[in-house]
């Protein structure tokens, strides 16, 4: 099991259940988070303050229907560079993060370099993407482009602590 620290704030079961409770349903405020667990608002609006200022729950972001917004084809581009300095490798990763269609960029270790997402309307605009936002930077070696045929979002939270 992992360790329950986080950023050097101690993380106990009254963090977990508050996470547990969140990711069940963002959107609660303070006062029926604290009404579920039944705890004093006062209490858990400090322990949510706590949790997001140690970058434990992050700030919310709208979670898009890429595919209701004309982007139905979901892709991902390996990547391998020519060289993996630190500024080739931020060079790349600034780059990609803002160009259009990328959902995320991912650099990993092993026999690829980078890992992109895209979300685009159809295969010519996938191939336009590529050629003409990935494989012209002058650090990439090479790309292998994969179609994404299902997506499924994972629900695992860490275990609280005994």
């Amino acid at each position: 099991m992992g360790n329950p620290q986080h950023r050097g704030i101690e993380l106990d079961r009254l963090d977990f259940d508050i996470i547990r409770v969140l990711s069940d349903d963002p959107g609660l405020t303070v006062k029926a988070i604290a009404a579920q667990l039944g705890i004093a608002e006062s209490t858990c609006a400090y322990r949510l303050r706590r949790l997001r200022d140690a970058r434990v729950i992050r700030p919310p972001r709208i979670d898009l229907d890429h595919a209701q917004l004309g982007y139905a084809l979901r892709a991902v581009v390996m990547v391998f560079l020519t060289n993996h300095s630190r500024e080739t490798v931020d060079r790349f990763m600034t780059s990609m993060v803002r160009a259009p269609n990328v959902l995320q960029v991912v650099n990993l270790t092993g026999r690829y370099d980078f890992m992109l997402t895209l979300a685009v309307a159809d295969a010519e605009e996938l191939r336009t993407l590529v050629l003409d936002h990935v494989t012209v930077h002058p650090s990439v070696r090479g790309t292998e482009t994969h179609i994404v045929f299902d997506l499924r979002e994972g629900s695992w939270i860490p275990p609280r602590p005994a």
